[in-house]
């Protein structure tokens, strides 16, 4: 992990070293960040951290990928960590919802439900290590709007 700083982002700082369910241990951290950091940035410096992760994920999970042999190992789980990052913003709040948003994530980047296994298999490199999971957090943000509609009826 600490042979080269993209193996120490694209593994999450660790959180990806999780003996069992590495994904989750990943979207754990990625949950705990997001809690920690989010009184101290506005709306503008999420965006901006938030774009510059998907810059640096795609060329660490690319490094990393290649120095590791398998291009989409699942140690790496910086692709987790910023997916859940957008999902938390843009999830309604309170800790239920954000609740909801770590379970609905983790289903659809689990279970995979096209097109998001379509992405998965079609879309190799850094970039496609990252686009899944980005798929995975659409269908978590819509499927938690759907349900703040269906709780407001």
């Amino acid at each position: 992990m600490l042979a080269h700083p993209a193996h120490l982002l694209a593994l999450g700082f660790g959180s990806g070293l999780a003996p069992f369910a590495p994904g989750t241990f990943g979207t754990l951290f990625g949950w705990l960040t997001f809690v920690v950091l989010a009184p101290y940035l506005a709306p503008s410096g999420w965006a901006i951290l938030w774009g510059a992760g998907l810059v640096a994920g795609i060329w660490a999970t690319e490094k990393t990928g290649r120095d590791l042999g398998v291009p989409d190992h699942g140690a790496m789980v910086w692709d987790e960590i910023l997916a859940i990052w957008g999902v938390l913003l843009l999830a309604p709040s309170g800790w239920r919802w954000q609740v909801a948003a770590f379970l609905l994530f983790r289903f659809f980047d689990i279970v995979k439900p096209p097109p998001i296994g379509f992405v998965d298999r079609r879309w190799k490199g850094g970039f496609g290590v990252m686009a899944d999971d980005l798929v995975a957090a659409f269908f978590a943000l819509l499927a938690l709007a759907l349900a703040k509609r269906l709780l407001e009826l």
